[in-house]
């Protein structure tokens, strides 16, 4: 195997694990998919799970909970880039709507994101309403900014729709928990919820 092959392999294993979404058996399998072509055997592929405090992102986590109070869907870890994540969130508004829930809005932030917060400290919330209204969509941008700067977090913002929110800094903390459902199966159960709850 050459160099650059073993580099992006391990590049590619520590992030997926200090991502704090993915057991050790779904790291092989997303490393197995990604480098399908190369047929490399992952089978003696040691991954040990981080062990941060998830301090920041239980703040980020009870945010994201608590705009669901006001009808935004708010899903962690949503699609690899914003295209894939703006198609998951209209994936679960239908969902949310054949099950008679109703969702205004949505946030999210996608894997690239996740890796940005790794590399660079800083995480982009991609924002939206679900009938294309500018008017209701910035309505939505504003109500989470609100939520998020009651987390004692610094948001950076133009206030417009045309630019993602930006929690800055950010220092990506997030362990893995195998008794929670992130993404769009656990942004629908938050959702749910905290609709029943109200």
């Amino acid at each position: 195997m050459d160099q650059d092959l073993v580099d992006e392999l391990e590049y590619m294993k520590d992030l997926l694990t200090k991502s704090g979404f993915f057991s050790v058996d779904e790291i092989i399998e997303i490393l197995e998919d990604q480098f399908i072509e190369e047929e490399i055997d992952l089978s003696g592929c040691e991954i040990s799970l981080n062990d941060f405090t998830s301090e920041n992102f239980s703040r980020l986590e009870n945010a994201f909970s608590r705009l669901a109070c006001e009808k935004i869907v708010a899903v962690h870890n949503c699609g690899y880039d914003i295209e894939e994540g703006v198609a998951d969130a209209f994936e679960l508004f239908v969902h949310l709507n054949n099950n008679k829930f109703k969702a205004e809005g949505f946030c999210f932030y996608t894997f690239e994101d996740v890796e940005e917060a790794i590399e660079e400290a800083k995480l982009k919330i991609t924002f939206g309403d679900f009938e294309n209204d500018e008017r209701k969509a910035l309505e939505i941008g504003k109500i989470i900014e609100e939520y998020l700067k009651e987390e004692n977090f610094n948001i950076n913002w133009d206030g417009t729709i045309n630019n993602q929110i930006e929690i800055n800094p950010f220092r990506w903390d997030k362990s893995y928990d195998d008794e929670k459902e992130y993404e769009i199966e656990g942004a629908y159960e938050v959702f749910v919820e905290n609709q029943v709850l109200k």
